[in-house]
This record gives C-alpha cells, sequence and structure tokens, in this order.
C-alpha cells in the first residue's frame, strides 16, 4: 500500500496554509518580533527591561491575599493577554488548516532529527510557557511525537532571541551563555529522552512514515475539505480550547499571585550559595508563572539586593520553561510520566546551573 505524500494538496486547500501562514507571521511580528526589535535597544541604553513583575506597587513582595492575587493577575494579563490569543489561534488553526501528515512527517517522528525540528520552530515562535501551550495541544493532537512537541515547548523560552539579548545587556554575557548552555541540554535533552521513553509504545518503527501509520486524524477524516467546513472546524477547536484551558489557567494565575511571598520568602543577601536555596529557587521557579522576558528584570532585582548567584542562576533557568499553570494546560497532551520527567529535569538543570554559576565565579 502507497504511503500518502505529505507534500500533496489533493485534498487540502491551499488557501487554509496560506491563511496559517499570514496569521503566524503576521501575528508574530505584531506580539513579538516588532516589540522586542525595539525592546533591545532600550536594553543596550538603559542595562533593563522593566520592573520585577514579583514585586507590588511600592517595590516589595505583598503578604498573600486577595488583592495580591489581583493585582498580580492583572500586570500579568497586560504583559501577555495579546501572545495568548495568537497562541490560541495557532494551536486551533493548526488541528483545521494544516495538512495533518505534514505535521506527522516533521514532528511525528521519535528519533533525534524531530527533536532539532521542533527546536528550530520554536526560535521565531518567542512565546512564553503559557502562551505557547495551545500551540503545544495542537501537535499533539495532529500526533506531533512527545518529544519533539516539548522541544518546541521549552525552546519556546529557552532558546527565545530576544531573551537572551536582553539578559546580555541587562545582566551580562556571562549569563547569556550560562542560560544558553542549559537551554540546550533542555531542550534537545529532554525532548530526545522523551521520545526514547515513549519509543516503546508505538506500534511502529520511529520515523516519518511510521508516524504516517499511526495518526488516523488523516486529511480524509477529518471531514469535507470544503472553506466553510475548515472554518466551521476551526471555530470549534478555538472555542474548546478556550473554554477548557481559560478558566484553570486564571485560577492558577491568580493563586500563584497570592502565594508569591510564600514561593520567595526573602529577597535578599540572607539567600547565599547553599544547596538549600538553590534547589528551593529551582522548585519555587518552577512553580511559578511569568511572561517571556520576565525572568531578567526578577534576577537583576534579586542580585541587586544581594541574592548569591547560585539560586538566581536556578531562577534564571527554571523560571521561564515550565509553570503550574502551564502544566495544567497541556495535561491532557502528555503523559503523566512524561511531565514528571520534564519537571525533574528542569529542576536538575537549575540546581546545576546554581552549582556552574558557583564554580565559574558569577
Amino acid at each position: 500500500m502507497n504511503k500518502p505524500n505529505p507534500l500533496s494538496g489533493a485534498r487540502h486547500p491551499l488557501w487554509g496554509l496560506c491563511l496559517f501562514a499570514l496569521i503566524a507571521l503576521i501575528g508574530l511580528y505584531y506580539v513579538k518580533w516588532s516589540p522586542y526589535y525595539d525592546r533591545i535597544f532600550v536594553a543596550e541604553q538603559t542595562h533593563s527591561i522593566g520592573k520585577s513583575i514579583l514585586n507590588g506597587s511600592d517595590g516589595m513582595l505583598p503578604a498573600p491575599s486577595l488583592q495580591a492575587a489581583l493585582d498580580y493577575a492583572i500586570a500579568y494579563g497586560k504583559a501577555i493577554w495579546k501572545a495568548l490569543i495568537l497562541g490560541l489561534l495557532l494551536g486551533s488553526a493548526l488541528q483545521a488548516l494544516l495538512p495533518a501528515q505534514w505535521i506527522r512527517r516533521w514532528l511525528g517522528g521519535f528519533g533525534a532529527g524531530s527533536v532539532l525540528t521542533g527546536s528550530l520552530l520554536s526560535i521565531p515562535s518567542m512565546m512564553c510557557t503559557c502562551c505557547s501551550a495551545p500551540v503545544v495541544n495542537g501537535l499533539r493532537q495532529c500526533e506531533a511525537a512527545p518529544g519533539s512537541t516539548a522541544a518546541y515547548w521549552l525552546g519556546n523560552t529557552m532558546l527565545n532571541p530576544a531573551t537572551l539579548v536582553f539578559m546580555g545587556f541587562v545582566l551580562g554575557w556571562h549569563w547569556v551563555g550560562l542560560r544558553l548552555a542549559a537551554g540546550l541540554v533542555m531542550v534537545l535533552g529532554l525532548g530526545w529522552l522523551l521520545n526514547r521513553l515513549n519509543r516503546a509504545s508505538a506500534p511502529e518503527s520511529a520515523d516519518a512514515g511510521a508516524a504516517d501509520a499511526r495518526c488516523d486524524t488523516t486529511d480524509s477524516a477529518r471531514g469535507p475539505m470544503d472553506a466553510a467546513s475548515i472554518l466551521r472546524r476551526w471555530a470549534k477547536a478555538f472555542t474548546g480550547m478556550a473554554l477548557r484551558l481559560l478558566p484553570e489557567y486564571l485560577v492558577l494565575v491568580l493563586v500563584l499571585g497570592a502565594a508569591r511571598a510564600w514561593l520567595f520568602p526573602v529577597l535578599d543577601m540572607s539567600i547565599d550559595n547553599s544547596l538549600l536555596w538553590i534547589m528551593g529557587a529551582a522548585v519555587a521557579g518552577m512553580l511559578f508563572v511569568i511572561p517571556t522576558a520576565g525572568e531578567v528584570p526578577i534576577v537583576q532585582a534579586m542580585l541587586a539586593l544581594g541574592v548569591a548567584a547560585g539560586p538566581a542562576a536556578a531562577l534564571l533557568v527554571t523560571l521561564p520553561p515550565v509553570s503550574l499553570p502551564s502544566l495544567a494546560m497541556v495535561a491532557r497532551s502528555f503523559r503523566r510520566a512524561d511531565l514528571a520527567v520534564l519537571v525533574f529535569g528542569i529542576v536538575l538543570l537549575g540546581v546545576l546551573a546554581g552549582g556552574a554559576a558557583i564554580l565559574l565565579g558569577f
């Protein structure tokens, strides 16, 4: 039996591909590329990209309260709402506007190649972990492999070129080197590991052709390919994602906003390079939710207050890639064991980054 040609557009209309490309290009330019380009010059001139989002209006961490929760949710929401809408649009459009065979061909394999592809696709995306979660769900719905999907998800934050440039101008280029090294290990290493752990459950060999055979969401199975049917599927996917993800997302952001004084009880020179502080910072950073590049002013403020380099490095590595809300948002797209591997691996890399910062004399 001949395999379907992944480049064949016989059943999938060209306008759907063009519409997806327009949404991605225009959306990313408006939400990410243009604002970040301007922000680079601000970072170069002022060595700052803003205040730490952890602090309240008085510059201090507020005590846990409903007001603290609302204040953080509002500040965070203002920073990410455009990207979140774009993420929902792209995540739902993946399922309706792109040929399913394309995603299975490039991201469905269980080898290192699909992990590398997911990593490369993440670099221009540059979304925070929560805003990229709808795209992650869309990829998994279209049978992208766990490892390549995780590489795309983690790469959005850890390989974000704008964040690395901000970091260089604000914190110093030695911090960029540490972050980039940890990011590459995290994105490529954890992506490869997830594919290895899931390879045994795949009924076929781990290649693109086998990915086609595994997936039953072929374009013909999606139903009619006329414009009205495709747009209805897109609207249904978008509405389903929004109704499923946004309520739990909002609740968890409120909880973390209220509890930030518990997650970060001390922000001064009493935080030294002991293993306990480094591990605590790594766990707190993994749980907490921040907008894109939000870790840069947070770490800058902590270093200015006398926080030691080890815990600061741990936060620099664990704050961006995942958070409690984003883990909840993708919980249906990964096995629990896969999420546990991601969480443990991120915390471990945060601790190792803290140790590296100490050894290198940061």
